[in-house]
């Protein structure tokens, strides 16, 4: 293990719509905080439950106030009694005040290369006078190009990435996809890219799971939930009417789940044989990790596990409001690394039973395609090691010690 002396790396996550920015997030600082002694790690999070899960030594969280991303598009606080704006007012204050404190040597922004609502414009352009070290993290797929330009012509993000960003970091491979295709991106903006691979997931920290005879089932998930109630009311329809002719199955809601519906799939599953229903899991990597199959929506964190654990998977996208898990599981079908089936067709009960019936018996992605990479946590590893030299590691005592 390298010692870094004391570096600081400060992450942040907008987390309005789902986990997938703070399991990305916190994936990557566990794997920093594995290779590098002496490195800190302190994420921003929007997300309502970041508390509920673990982090490792040296990798903390700050909450700032959440915020929920409607099915329109829009936001609304979490807090329903708070203004909006007064809320991203609040955010904008505590991000601030964390990169002023903490100090950090480098920070990484997940997705959104201004914040919510421009949120981190002022701390991006107080770190950038520190000396301090800007990276956009990227997943693979961001949207279709058509919706992906407008917003980014809108909001005018790619001339503020070319002033503002040292590096890009895509988080997928070349070969899969480009998420700024279709877009006009200029050469200064292309030479900060760089394509590090998929994050490849383990198991919990110190647990090593064994997959047995009584792990033998179709794990169903929702992602966070928020938007999973077509699929999760789809597949537990054919199993209400044919679970003898299906493997046991595990249902996981997601804590973003209406209550409404949640209560009506709970008590739907007591009644159905070979089905369990939980609401939440923070370790979903162990239980992909011990499934026979997995029937998902096709977000990047459940793709990742997928190929990481070597998983037959049946993915249902979602298609609105941003098409990327549309996209990305239409590449991944391309490959033969997954089965897909259209929302629309999802709701035919015939072909979705024929899909899940055949599902267990798919060949695993690493049977149909081989090359992907999977060595996105070492690449940034690598990346990260680059720029924390001794030389910015000097930096960043220097300015600790004019504070």
């Amino acid at each position: 293990m390298i010692n870094l002396n004391g570096a600081r790396i400060l992450m942040y996550s907008h987390d309005t719509f789902g986990l997938g920015h703070l399991r990305r997030c916190r994936t990557i600082a566990h794997s920093l905080v594995e290779h590098y002694s002496g490195l800190s790690v302190l994420i921003i999070s929007g997300s309502a439950i970041a508390g509920a899960f673990d982090f490792r030594s040296r990798v903390d969280f700050v909450k700032i106030p959440s915020v929920i991303k409607l099915r329109n598009g829009e936001y609304t606080s979490l807090d329903q009694h708070i203004d909006i704006a007064d809320t991203i007012r609040m955010r904008e204050s505590i991000v601030l005040h964390t990169a002023k404190t903490f100090n950090p040597d480098v920070f990484i922004v997940d997705k959104e290369p201004m914040g919510l609502k421009g949120e981190i414009t002022e701390t991006l352009r107080y770190l950038k006078s520190q000396g301090t070290q800007l990276v956009l993290g990227l997943r693979d797929v961001m949207d279709s190009p058509k919706l992906l330009k407008a917003e980014w012509e809108r909001k005018e993000l790619m001339s503020k990435i070319e002033s503002t960003y040292d590096h890009i970091w895509v988080y997928g491979p070349k070969n899969f996809y480009n998420p700024l295709v279709g877009l006009d991106v200029p050469e200064s903006v292309n030479s900060k890219i760089q394509f590090a691979g998929f994050l490849k997931r383990q198991v919990s920290h110190g647990v090593k799971p064994k997959q047995s005879s009584k792990d033998n089932y179709i794990l169903v998930t929702a992602g966070g939930g928020g938007d999973g109630v077509e699929l999760i009311r789809s597949v537990l329809s054919v199993y209400e009417k044919s679970s003898d002719k299906l493997l046991e199955a595990l249902f996981v809601l997601g804590p973003y789940m209406p209550s409404k519906e949640r209560d009506e799939f709970v008590a739907l599953g007591k009644s159905i044989p070979g089905v369990k229903i939980i609401g939440f899991d923070a370790r979903m990597e162990d239980l992909i990790f011990n499934a026979r199959a997995v029937v998902g929506m096709g977000g990047y964190n459940t793709f990742c596990e997928i190929l990481s654990f070597d998983k037959p998977a049946l993915i249902v996208p979602r298609t609105v409001p941003r098409e990327e898990q549309l996209i990305r599981t239409t590449r991944a079908a391309e490959l033969d690394l997954v089965d897909m089936i259209l929302p629309v067709d999802a709701d035919d009960p015939n072909k979705l039973l024929a899909a899940l019936v055949a599902l267990p018996d798919r060949p695993k992605p690493s049977q149909r395609y081989t090359d992907f990479a999977l060595d996105g946590l070492t690449c940034v590893v690598e990346l990260l090691g680059k720029m924390l030299s001794c030389n910015c590691v000097k930096a960043h005592k220097k300015k600790s010690d004019k504070q």
